[in-house]
């Protein structure tokens, strides 16, 4: 299943990303489209401070509303 995501659409990761300090379920924001279907999405604490900037794919991600 193909999602579709827009620039500073708010996002959950479906996924743990141990090497990067992420759990499943934590917030991020998409900050851009790499290419089709992958997405830099930008993980912030709760001061507003970027601690991870990770490539996903879509597949990886569930979009909040």
């Amino acid at each position: 299943m193909t999602r579709s995501f827009e620039l500073l659409d708010p996002v959950a990761l479906t996924t743990e990303l141990p090497k990067h300090g992420l759990v499943a379920g934590q917030v991020g924001t998409i900050v851009e489209e790499l290419e089709t279907s992958v997405f830099e999405v930008e993980f912030s604490d709760d001061e507003g401070r970027s601690h991870a900037l990770v490539a996903l794919p879509a597949d990886a991600l569930i979009a909040l509303h």
